[in-house]
């Protein structure tokens, strides 16, 4: 059954309001997909925030056409697409998409558009090779664990190195106290052996 024309504007309009919330697309060319496929590359793509859309490249050309920042997307509009809008964690998207694609061997990426630039296909790899989302949080966690305990242990050496100076202090206040009361004792010793003789 054919779209009507209202049909098509929701989907152009439901397009542009995924497009506006996303920071990445991806066109996969996805000939021989079975639904049932399809199904499973959305499934895998949900927890990076990524939505899977089928529509046909007229349609989707109709939403970017007045959007600067997905425009060079037109040049990806070929053949049987899918576009990948991927909203936050591109790198665990692109991921997914990689993994799915090595499963069922029948897709491939013609290219992507990343903040109005064209990527290609060794681009969006590139992409993918980067840490996740979750990783980076947990590597700058680890930073920040690390820095807050080697300031700990630095403010808990703080009272044990002052503690060790002022007894430096002491000890050769006391040392110099024992040097001159010997030399005192030394030079009285010296006297009463001269008075002696």
């Amino acid at each position: 059954m054919p779209r009507t024309i209202e049909d098509k504007k929701a989907i152009v309009t439901e397009l542009k309001e995924t497009l506006s919330q996303s920071q990445l697309a991806l066109v996969i060319d996805y000939q021989g997909l079975t639904v049932a496929e399809i199904t499973d590359l959305r499934r895998r793509l949900r927890p990076s925030g990524t939505v899977c859309k089928v529509t046909k490249n007229t349609l989707m050309g109709i939403a970017i056409k007045d959007d600067e920042k997905w425009q060079v997307l037109s040049e990806l509009l070929k053949g049987s697409s899918a576009f990948l809008l991927v909203k936050d964690d591109f790198s665990a998207a692109i991921k997914a998409y990689q993994d799915f694609q090595k499963a069922s061997k029948k897709t491939e990426i013609r290219g992507g558009v990343m903040e109005g630039r064209l990527l290609q296909e060794p681009d969006v790899k590139a992409l993918g090779d980067l840490p996740s989302k979750e990783q980076l949080m947990a590597q700058i966690a680890g930073a920040i664990n690390a820095l807050a305990t080697k300031i700990a242990v630095g403010i808990n050496e703080v009272p044990g190195s002052l503690a060790r100076a002022l007894q430096a202090v002491a000890d050769q206040e006391k040392g110099g106290e024992s040097e001159s009361a010997s030399d005192a004792d030394h030079e009285k010793g010296g006297e009463s052996e001269e008075s002696a003789s």
